[in-house]
């Protein structure tokens, strides 16, 4: 047999036994569990499309895609999930958080409105009080209930996704508590350097 043969015989069969390996999902997260952190390269070296993906969002009680408990909605205890994120961009001096729920009947709901959070913050306890101000000095705009604060997912029916939107913001923002979504998001233009998406789902 000549080389020629054998080498188109040895990748056959090593893309046959490609095409055989099955997808390999940890059993931790397909049980649930919070999946490990992923380490990112530093901040200054990322081009500008990928800062983004160097502020990892994340919640202890839920995993992107995953159902929000009920503790957290309109049929539970109504307050705030725990969320971490990682260090933002060079330059961040103020995020900026924004909830809501595209599935909802009459267009999106905003669910909860919150800036002005310190450059040096990293996490949200859980049942963040309701309310114009908060001791850190960070601001709550109103939700589409009209209240200041976070208000749970209360799906009329079926499944609705939620998505937190963080922003991490090169300034803090000439806004007053009250600001609801869209001036927030009005405000912000020109000013973020990086934003990052958690989802998760709720059905009543």
């Amino acid at each position: 047999m000549n080389k020629m043969v054998l080498m188109v015989m040895l990748l056959e069969s090593a893309l046959a036994a490609c095409g055989r390996t099955p997808a390999y999902v940890p059993a931790a997260v397909a049980a649930g569990a919070t999946p490990a952190p992923v380490t990112f390269p530093p901040v200054s070296s990322l081009s500008s499309t990928e800062v983004s993906m160097a502020l990892q969002l994340t919640s202890p009680v839920f995993i992107q895609g995953n159902p929000i408990p009920a503790v957290y909605t309109c049929t539970g205890r109504n307050i705030s999930p725990a969320l971490a994120w990682g260090e933002p961009p060079s330059g961040t001096q103020a995020f900026a958080l924004i909830m809501d729920d595209p599935d909802a009947p009459g267009g999106t709901w905003t669910h909860w409105v919150l800036f002005n959070l310190p450059g040096s913050t990293r996490s949200l306890s859980e049942n963040v009080p309701p309310g114009a101000s908060l001791p850190d000095g960070s601001l709550q705009g109103k939700n589409s209930w009209g209240n200041a604060g976070y208000g749970g997912p209360c799906p009329p029916s079926g499944t609705h996704r939620y998505f937190f939107k963080l922003f991490a913001l090169d300034r803090a923002l000439d806004l007053t508590s009250g600001a609801d979504a869209a001036r927030l998001v009005k405000a912000m233009q020109g000013h973020v350097l990086a934003k990052v998406e958690l989802m998760g789902t709720y059905r009543k």
